[in-house]
């Protein structure tokens, strides 16, 4: 490891891996600029306060901002090292959409000096990274990029993807292991560096296409373990077995660990990040684009079991419980959850109760006459249909004789006993 100080550090993206990592930095006493196209969260930021929801981040923000360590602006600064943690979807046909990785680049090569070091967190295709040199030298013909010298190059440029579970970021972004990729040698042994002043897990050295496939890798292995459970239910819904019970005396062998089926697949990583295989090696990569297809094809199947219920009724009043695409975040990225209640909505099923205890008012797309935000109690109360889309612990908390009476569909299995 070199020894290299790094006296400012801008991060680039106040999202929900960006603001994390901006916070945890300038808690080491590194002055942090955080980067961001929304005025509200700048604003909220630099208030000292938060605009998402993740255990602990609210008092290390506060921290950093009261310290002065910490400041949210719109336009990029100059610093020693950037950070890059910005969105990267997908456009139609699964393809992947640079444009905001490419945007956040632009915007820094203006103040980009001599021996900076720009860092890519956001998960991407392979080759991204390089792309990002070839990008910044359009602007800057001043500057020397890896890709142009890597003996001797003014910038130096990275790959590290995040790797860290929503609920458990400040711990995670601390104490896993990190993957860092440079185009060369040096540029790893710079981004590890910085990485140093907050990690605790091991730093592993690679190239940036190693560490871009990494990352790819990792969250497209448990597509394909999520995909042959979500198969698995409903295989056994066919065959009318209980597929929980199933999971759970296979789960007995010793070296097997069947996953838990849900309505689908969810979140910025592991619903988006195969398809960028696919999109590199589409004749290779067979089981990981059928993972893909049969996790999308999951919430199909949640709407076709509610249909057959919704028409028993006269009046349905349908209560979904959660939209976020996991439990006890307000993230709803890519949420199989949002997809399933847009077509119960767009479809007249029924009154649409909508459970949702992280967030305080609902999407755009989810606004309709017939549509509410309500409590778990007032579900319990009015709702004649259970659909469960999110395993929130106030939903498992919840006494089970409150579902008497009630047509329950649970895709998270929650009340698997019942």
């Amino acid at each position: 490891m070199i020894n290299k100080k790094f006296n400012t550090i801008s991060v680039i993206g106040l999202g929900y891996i960006g603001l994390p990592t901006a916070a945890v930095i300038a808690s080491r006493g590194i002055n942090v600029i955080g980067v961001d196209v929304s005025q509200e969260a700048v604003e909220i930021i630099n208030q000292g306060k938060i605009h998402i929801v993740e255990p602990d981040l609210d008092m290390l923000v506060q921290s950093a901002v009261t310290t002065g360590k910490l400041k949210a602006t719109l336009i990029p600064e100059p610093a020693d090292a950037f950070i890059i943690a910005v969105p990267t979807p997908f456009k139609d046909g699964h393809k992947p959409d640079l444009s905001f990785i490419e945007s956040a680049v632009k915007k820094i090569a203006p103040v980009l000096k001599k021996g900076d070091l720009l860092i890519l967190e956001s998960t991407s295709p392979v080759g991204t990274t390089e792309k990002m040199g070839e990008w910044m030298a359009e602007i800057r013909d001043d500057l020397v990029f890896p890709h142009q010298s890597s003996d001797n190059p003014d910038i130096h440029l990275a790959h590290c993807p995040e790797r860290v579970l929503p609920g458990y970021i400040i711990q995670e972004l601390v104490a896993n292991d990190r993957v860092i990729g440079g185009i060369t040698q040096q540029c790893a042994l710079e981004a590890e560096a910085l990485y140093k002043i907050f990690v605790k897990g091991a730093c592993l050295i690679t190239d940036a296409r190693t560490a871009e496939m990494a990352k790819l890798t990792e969250n497209s292995f448990r597509d394909v373990n999520i995909a042959f459970a979500n198969e698995l239910s409903v295989i056994c819904d066919k065959l009318k077995i209980n597929v929980w019970e199933l999971i759970s005396l296979a789960n007995r062998h010793p070296r097997v660990n069947v996953l838990s089926p849900g309505p689908g697949v969810g979140g910025h990583c592991i619903a988006v990040d195969p398809w960028f295989i696919v999109d590199s090696a589409p004749e290779e990569a067979r089981l990981i684009a059928m993972a893909r297809e049969v996790n999308d094809s999951k919430p199909d199947f949640v709407l076709n079991k509610l249909r057959s219920i919704a028409s028993e009724f006269k009046t349905p009043k349908i209560a979904c419980l959660g939209l976020a695409f996991k439990a006890d975040i307000d993230d709803l990225r890519e949420s199989p959850a949002v997809e399933i209640v847009k077509k119960i909505i767009s479809e007249n099923m029924g009154q649409v109760l909508i459970v949702e205890p992280h967030i305080s008012k609902l999407p755009e797309q989810l606004m309709g006459e017939q549509v509410e935000l309500i409590s778990l109690d007032q579900a319990m109360d009015t709702a004649n249909i259970i659909l469960t889309l999110t395993d929130h612990s106030v939903f498992k908390q919840m006494k089970t004789d409150k579902l008497k009476e009630k047509i329950v569909l649970d895709a998270r299995g929650i009340w698997r006993e019942m």
